[in-house]
């Protein structure tokens, strides 16, 4: 059964047949059960009919015996041996003739009884129970002399002679006048069953009972015991209709029962009547049971019906299940990949030929985005080259073919310089052309077949030399080199390029790699080293990539020391030139790491720019700056803090949000706070570092320009800036002693400054003199190691507060480091 419900579940074909044959079995069920409801209907209404037939089959059949009866008993009572036996009062001879007679037709019991209806003779010797019976037919045959009866005329009627129920006849013996009467009793047995049901088809039950007090008893039946015992029990108990058909639920069957008194009784309460009790019954579950031969034949219906929808349900079946298994198997082709094989419609113009049609439609335009798919996936769509994930594969099968026959592989990497810049100054339009000029370029400078060139993304390409050694890699590299030195023409432009080119060779580089990342990764490594050194081409080297291990690790030590509570925060002050007090300081972060000790920023600050990290960091050092401004306050000590601010953070959008929530949290002011922007990192994107700058300052912060005059940025642009200070470079300010030159621009940065109406801060103070000098051309601010290196905040806190007594002691106008 198991494998059977699997089987239905897995396979069409099973499903219809089943559900075919399930609706044929479902319709000869419902034909099956309308016959057997109309059966049933046909019988209860036929039943009231059969039983009042056979009740009269019953009264025939009772009436004929009694005939038969009264002739037997007339004829000895008409016997001359019998008369004189009779007149001389001989009674041997009147037992003889009564027994004997008796023998002859069957009786169960002769009498002669006397005119006075005494008992004179018996056979049996039932004299007590033969007294009531003679009563009773005495009474009877006093109807009989009334005038107009026959006074010859026997009378017949049913009694309980022992509990049996006997069929009595009593006729007058006359010699010439009534001298006696003759009493026969004739058992009623099973012969009167037999033949009511040969007759009639019906059975016939007798109950009888001695008096109203004794339960009813089966005297005869021809239902079973069981059912006979229940119809004595059950029926035959309270009041009862007198006549019409009775229904009795037993509980093998459903009967119907009609009723007739056959002595005694008569009256609707059968509880108050002893006597006889005839009941005529059918079975309505017999009445109601399909006929064998009709049963056999709606089995064979079945069968042939069955047999029939199988075979037409499996043709069926297999019609539709054959064409969804092409196209399952079509299906799996499609799913596998193979978009060539047309599908099998085989001229079907059905819903199933519609549905190959479909197929092999969604077949042909799969196919085609399929196509189109795989060269947006392997090709470039702007310069037609292969793209990085094609050239990764090109260098993996490069690689392994190299293995085998012993040879290397050199893969060139390229990152076009000021690419950004055109973009910027003459559109994107045209920086897609010059990528498409460049990749001319470098085509045309491969001549062997087997080379690949292909674009990795936005401006930068790369070169697979199969079979290529370091040599011939170098050797390609400055033809390409070269190639960049004549200028490309844009149009009407005319534009000057050049390239940062890395190289790296198989096995020479990646002796230990298997695929291709690896040789990639070391020819960029390569590559942004010539960016940074300016030097054309460079051959990857360990050393400019001896720090990748140890950065490999050094993200997740960041996080940690994150964390851990490993970083903490120094404060270096900044100083007013004027009266020499402490105004400010700047928060710088460092590193207590658990085995390497104190790290400087240099160490770790520009890796965590470079991952970004740095957005961390600077959460980190904005909130603590804050705790600490809080701590220095309730100490006595009022400054402002400077915060340093990376490219990245510039470009956060959330960071004023993200600040002013700190500050909220903290209970500082914005005012307390100074940030302090490169002008590398505002020339970035400088719309958006703008956009950011201003929302800070509408919060209250304060601005810095850190590092002034080392970037790029111009006045103009600096001009539109919403910042409240400029902070001059330390490589000016270490070299106004020394070089007249950094003095000027330190003197013209100030006067700037000033006439932009900002503060001026000069950064990198290490000796008196230069304080002195700085104090001359009216510069605000001093920050640097003649004053005080960066310290922890405890420190910080006491050394201000002997700074200040210093300050107070020494006259205004001299450095109190001085002296």
């Amino acid at each position: 059964m198991k494998r059977l419900a699997q089987w239905t579940q897995q396979s069409l074909r099973a499903r219809i047949l089943v559900l075919f044959l399930g609706l044929l079995l479902v319709a000869q069920v419902a034909g099956f059960s309308a016959i057997r409801a109309s059966l049933s209907n046909h019988a209860h209404s036929a039943l009231p009919g059969r039983l009042e037939l056979g009740d009269r089959v019953l009264t025939s059949l009772l009436a004929q015996r009694a005939q038969k009866l009264s002739d037997e008993t007339r004829l000895l009572a008409a016997d001359y041996g019998f008369l004189e036996a009779v007149s001389s009062d001989d009674s041997e001879t009147i037992v003889s003739a009564l027994r004997n007679h008796g023998q002859r037709i069957g009786a169960a019991e002769a009498a002669l009884l006397g005119t006075d209806m005494r008992l004179r003779a018996s056979t049996a010797g039932h004299a007590a129970g033969l007294a009531p019976i003679a009563t009773r037919l005495s009474g009877m045959a006093g109807q009989l002399t009334s005038p107009g009866k026959n006074a010859d005329e026997a009378v017949v009627a049913i009694a309980l002679l022992d509990g049996r129920p006997t069929q009595f006849a009593m006729v007058p013996v006359k010699a010439p006048v009534t001298v006696g009467w003759v009493l026969m009793g004739f058992p009623v047995g099973a012969q009167l069953v037999a033949d009511l049901q040969a007759l009639s088809d019906v059975q016939v039950t007798l109950l009888s009972r001695q008096s109203s007090n004794d339960p009813w008893q089966v005297s005869l039946s021809a239902l079973p015991p069981d059912q006979a015992a229940s119809l004595a029990a059950n029926l035959w108990s309270g009041p009862t209709p007198a006549t019409g058909m009775t229904v009795v639920d037993l509980a093998d069957d459903e009967l119907g029962v009609l009723r007739r008194w056959l002595a005694g009784g008569g009256g609707n309460d059968v509880d108050a009547a002893a006597g006889v009790i005839a009941l005529t019954s059918l079975s309505v579950g017999e009445a109601t049971r399909i006929p064998q031969d009709l049963q056999l034949a709606l089995l064979l219906i079945t069968l042939v019906s069955c047999a029939l929808f199988a075979a037409g349900s499996a043709l069926t079946a297999q019609r539709v299940t054959t064409a969804l298994h092409r196209l399952a198997v079509a299906a799996d082709r499609l799913g596998a990949g193979d978009f060539a094989t047309p599908m099998d419609a085989r001229e079907r113009s059905d819903e199933i030929g519609q549905l190959s049609q479909a197929f092999e439609r969604m077949r042909i335009n799969v196919a085609a985005q399929q196509e189109e798919i795989l060269r947006l996936a392997y090709w470039d769509t702007l310069t037609g080259l292969p793209n990085r994930a094609q050239f990764r594969d090109a260098v993996g099968q490069a690689i392994e073919a190299a293995a085998e026959s012993n040879t290397s592989v050199s893969v060139l990497m390229l990152d076009l310089d000021r690419f950004k810049h055109v973009n910027e100054v003459l559109g994107y339009r045209f920086g897609d052309l010059l990528l498409v000029r460049v990749a001319e370029r470098l085509v045309q400078q491969l001549v062997r077949g087997g080379d690949v060139v292909a674009r990795l993304g936005s401006d930068k390409f790369a070169v697979l030399l199969r079979t290529a050694d370091t040599a011939l890699a170098q050797s390609v590299a400055q033809r390409i080199a070269s190639a960049f030195v004549t200028p490309l023409i844009l149009e009407e432009h005319t534009v000057d390029m050049s390239a940062g080119i890395g190289l790296a060779t198989w096995p020479d580089h990646a002796a230990n790699a298997a695929n291709a990342d690896v040789l990639l990764s070391r020819a960029e490594v390569a590559m942004y080293s010539a960016k940074q050194r300016g030097l054309g081409a460079v051959v990857y080297d360990p050393t400019i990539d001896a720090s990748s291990a140890q950065t490999l690790s050094l993200l997740s030590d960041l996080r940690r020391a994150v964390t851990d509570g490993e970083l903490r925060l120094y404060l270096q002050p900044k100083l007013s030139l004027i009266g020499g007090q402490v105004v400010g300081a700047e928060a710088l972060v460092r590193w207590q790491h658990p085995q390497r000790g104190l790290l400087p920023p240099f160490e770790f600050i520009p890796f965590a720019e470079q991952t970004g990290f740095i957005r961390v960091l600077t959460m980190w050092i904005f909130e603590e700056a804050a705790r600490h401004w809080r701590a220095l306050r309730a100490e006595g000590v009022q400054i402002n803090l400077s915060i340093n601010l990376s490219t990245r953070d510039l470009l956060d959008q959330n960071l004023p949000q993200k600040f002013d929530a700190l500050l909220v949290k903290h209970q500082v002011p914005a005012e307390a706070l100074c940030l302090e922007i490169t002008e590398s990192s505002i020339m970035d994107d400088p719309q958006r570092a703008q956009a950011t700058l201003e929302r800070l300052s509408a919060l209250g912060f304060k601005l810095s320009i850190d590092d002034f005059g080392t970037g790029y940025s111009s006045l103009a642009y600096l001009k539109r800036l919403p910042v409240d200070e400029l902070k001059i470079d330390q490589s000016f300010v270490k070299g106004m002693e020394s070089d007249a030159d950094d003095a000027k621009i330190v003197r013209s940065a100030i006067d700037l400054a000033h006439n932009l109406g900002l503060t001026v801060v000069a950064e990198g103070v290490e000796n008196a003199h230069t304080w002195d000098m700085l104090r001359d051309l009216n510069c605000d601010l001093a920050q640097g190691y003649h004053m005080g290196k960066p310290m922890p905040l405890e420190t910080f806190a006491t050394w201000s507060v002997g700074w200040l007594a210093k300050t107070r002691m020494v006259s205004t106008g001299a450095s109190p480091m001085l002296h």
